[in-house]
């Protein structure tokens, strides 16, 4: 597509994503509240055609963006005074954003203040998964992930040690079912990646080549959540399937894992860790499934649908914001 799209900087992994518009990118970079002022190189490298600028930068440009992507209500709040289209991209359940950030709202309350607020604002809103769409009342409208199997290296899984990336683990352990992790994984070697300061000798990645590195050389990946706050998968996942790694986790209506076919799942710890076991002794099945996983992303999380899906998105947003004054009428 041609045009200039501006992106406030919130998750650099799905940021990443936006190459694949193939569209000079501004994002904007320097504002509160992330764990790192700038770019985190750590979790990918910065996109091709794109370039890190401040808020006051973006204000400056000389012509309106063709799209401006948020990720929150603060960074719609930054932008309200910069002209153009604007979506807002929603990459977590309300419920389990509330819960961790252990605030007092209901999530029925949230969800009505940003639906009005989005349209009153003429904000298009898109969600990276049904789920989250789900929660947040924005079921129509989803931009899925994607991994690149491509951009990985062949996996050739020496390491009989399984692996986990996640930031503040401990922070979101209700959500992300740490204490089961923590069961099902006792006893077994189990490699977590990721900024997780209280625990001691962990450390994210250097660079996304370290990452690639690690990802080649494991047994297989873990991903546990609790179907109320968090998807059965995230963008860790979905790379590390991309990589050629099996996938262990608990039963989640919304997993990509296929027991028995490119991972296993159960919700009985005991039973998970004799799967975690079966991987460890036999790297040839781990292969096997790996392949099996690289499959499914091919065909359900490819670049091609992020594409059309980001495609459509922007001029649906563009359309909305050409909606004279948008919509003033919802009420809760």
């Amino acid at each position: 597509m041609n045009g200039r799209i501006l992106a406030l900087n919130c998750h650099e992994a799905w940021v990443h994503q936006l190459r694949l518009l193939e569209t000079p990118l501004d994002i904007v970079v320097g504002l509160p509240g992330r764990h790192t002022r700038g770019w985190d190189e750590t979790i990918r490298p910065l996109p091709q055609r794109s370039r890190l600028i401040s808020l006051q930068e973006a204000a400056a440009a000389p012509e309106p963006y063709d799209c401006i992507i948020t990720h929150n209500l603060s960074d719609l709040l930054d932008t309200k005074d910069l002209p153009g289209p604007r979506i807002l991209v929603i990459h977590l359940m309300l419920e389990g954003m509330i819960l961790e950030q252990k605030a007092q709202t209901r999530v029925e309350e949230y969800r009505c203040a940003v639906k009005e607020y989005t349209e009153r604002a003429r904000v298009h809103v898109v969600a990276v998964s049904i789920a989250k769409g789900n929660s947040g009342g924005f079921v129509k409208n989803i931009v899925p992930l994607t991994a690149d199997p491509e951009e990985y290296l062949s996996w050739i899984g020496d390491l009989a040690s399984g692996l986990r990336v996640s930031n503040f683990i401990l922070r979101r352990g209700r959500t992300l079912l740490w204490d089961f992790h923590s069961l099902a994984f006792a006893g077994l070697p189990v490699t977590l990646v990721g900024h997780n300061p209280e625990i001691p000798g962990v450390r994210p990645s250097s660079q996304w080549t370290e990452l690639k590195e690690i990802l080649r050389r494991h047994r297989f990946f873990v991903h546990t959540a609790d179907p109320q706050f968090e998807d059965g998968y995230n963008m860790a996942t979905l790379e590390a399937m991309a990589a050629g790694l099996p996938v262990l986790g608990n039963r989640h209506p919304t997993s990509p894992v296929i027991h028995g076919v490119n991972g296993f799942l159960s919700d009985d710890p005991a039973e998970l860790n004799a799967f975690a076991r079966a991987l460890l002794a036999d790297r040839e099945l781990a292969g096997e499934m790996g392949r099996a996983a690289r499959q499914t992303v091919l065909d359900k999380f490819s670049g091609e649908a992020f594409r059309t899906c980001m495609v459509e998105a922007i001029r649906a947003g563009q359309e909305t914001w050409r909606t004279e004054g948008g919509s003033s009428r919802f009420r809760c």
